[in-house]
């Protein structure tokens, strides 16, 4: 009877450490469903906040911001040449028009329309112009070439800054109020779903979405990035709907599935300020990443000389066009 208790008793001991053993591997398992990438240098540029990449497949062009640096740049990855346009105020974003070398850029004081080829301004709106307390950030255009466009305070006090959305007849009509660090914003291939990033929140908010009128409504957390990642930033979305988030002071790009909430795929960058990304390229299978020196002491500028630079990963997933302002 005491053998048989004692034998009873140990395979109830292996049959645990069996079902442990299991479960250690099961949560290895998924720690490391993640797929990682290494991004490589792209083109080497010391910008202070390199921001709002935007693929132009018409001209198969990258464009980008510093705002810092209050300069709009056209990269050619194919001559590896890059065109600066310096404004006269902190540049938020851009993306191009469907007019003929023209693009739409949120500079400090307003939303304009620039001559890529010799850097005229055209005002199209002064919505925040008199709050001299903010400027404008990050932004994009939906589905129907309207472009949206959010600010955030030099200071970044809390629920100052706001949305908005500049039809096209140049009307800008408010869409959110009470945000803090307007950032990315894209919208899925079926256009009806929008998302968008309010940096400090470290949320990514789902929107129903009407692309006839432009209304948002329904609003949800689709993703919660950890902090242990980072904070999310500029954003762009792939052939699967899935979203791809440059994460500031995270030295990556992560991919995230907005149904499940879950990190797919990370992209290390050798940068701490991982700002924004796009798909580009002939096949849009190449991910532009930007990043910026701000905020980075001497300590880490020396861990990370390329910082401010751009990089390119290759995920093999493809992006989609990115919509241009109709005008």
């Amino acid at each position: 009877m005491q053998i048989k208790t004692i034998t009873t008793y140990l395979l109830f001991c292996i049959a645990l450490s069996i079902i442990s053993c299991k479960e250690a591997t099961t949560t290895a398992l998924n720690t490391s469903n993640t797929l990682k990438h290494k991004a490589v240098l792209e083109y080497q540029i010391q910008s202070k906040l390199g921001e709002g990449s935007f693929w132009n497949y018409n001209t198969q062009e990258l464009y980008w911001v510093d705002i810092q640096g209050k300069t709009l740049h056209i990269y050619n990855p194919k001559t590896k040449s890059n065109k600066s346009l310096v404004v006269p105020s902190m540049i938020g974003t851009v993306v191009p028009s469907t007019q003929s070398n023209k693009a739409i850029i949120a500079l400090q004081d307003g939303i304009y329309s620039i001559d890529t080829n010799t850097g005229d301004l055209q005002l199209l709106s002064a919505v925040e112009q008199a709050i001299t307390t903010n400027r404008f950030n990050d932004g994009k255009c939906d589905p129907s070439g309207r472009f949206w466009v959010g600010s955030i305070a030099f200071d970044e006090t809390p629920h100052a800054a706001k949305l908005y959305m500049l039809d096209n007849n140049q009307n800008a009509i408010l869409k959110k109020d009470s945000v803090t660090i307007s950032n990315g914003i894209v919208w899925t291939r079926d256009k009806t779903t929008m998302y968008y990033i309010d940096t400090p929140t470290s949320e990514i908010k789902a929107y129903d979405y009407n692309d006839p009128t432009g209304a948002i409504s329904n609003e949800r957390v689709a993703v919660k990035v950890s902090d242990t990642l980072g904070y999310p930033d500029g954003m762009t979305i792939d052939e699967h709907d899935n979203l791809w988030v440059g994460l500031w002071n995270g030295s990556a790009v992560g991919c995230f599935n907005p149904k499940t909430g879950n990190l797919i795929t990370k992209i290390e960058v050798p940068a701490l300020n991982v700002t924004s990304c796009a798909f580009g390229g002939k096949n849009l299978d190449t991910l532009y990443i930007t990043t910026a020196t701000k905020d980075m002491g001497t300590e880490q500028l020396k861990q990370f000389p390329l910082a401010g630079s751009i990089f390119k990963a290759v995920p093999g997933v493809k992006g989609v066009k990115g919509h241009f302002y109709k005008e």
